[in-house]
């Protein structure tokens, strides 16, 4: 055998080699626990957290990113409002740290397409007829006209509320 089979032999058993390690380590890497310290939330999407007692104030790092609200009993909203990661810090009455953790917020998990018109991004939600859906970095125009809709649809429904309202 010369010396070239030898070698492209050789390089063929790594590459094999490499490729079963790689199946067999990857449910490891894939499985791997999640990380306490890191809460994962959507944007536009709310998730509870229970913390500690004793919480009197809480800092968030950018509050563009994620809006967090102390409830009773030691629960804290924590709302995703823009992609990213940012953190929050917990104190007690004395301006002790009892909680520091990291909040990542993430892109949306329901049925989403995106329409590009030119360099213009529109966004709907299909589930399961599509219908407009505001997402961060659509396009000024769409993101404009879908929020006066909104908007015009919010106040017509509030005002057929008070309307609705009867007279003592």
């Amino acid at each position: 055998m010369s010396f070239q089979f030898q070698r492209i032999g050789a390089v063929a058993r790594i590459g094999f080699i490499s490729l079963a390690a790689a199946v067999l380590l990857w449910p490891a890497f894939a499985t791997a626990a999640p990380d306490p310290d890191r809460i994962a939330v959507n944007v536009d999407q709310a998730k509870l957290v229970k913390l500690p007692g004793g919480i009197s104030t809480i800092v968030v790092g950018n509050p563009l990113i994620a809006d967090v609200t102390l409830q009773n009993g030691g629960v804290v909203v924590v709302t995703g409002k823009g992609y990213g990661a940012t953190n929050f810090i917990a104190l007690d009455r004395t301006g002790q740290v009892l909680v520091d953790r990291q909040i990542q917020v993430e892109g949306p998990t329901d049925q989403l397409v995106t329409v590009y018109r030119g360099v213009d991004r529109e966004t709907y939600s299909c589930m399961p007829v599509c219908q407009r859906r505001i997402t961060l970095g659509d396009g000024e125009t769409y993101f404009k006209s879908t929020m006066d809709q909104a908007g015009s649809l919010n106040s017509q429904a509030s005002g057929s509320g008070a309307a609705a309202k009867p007279q003592n």
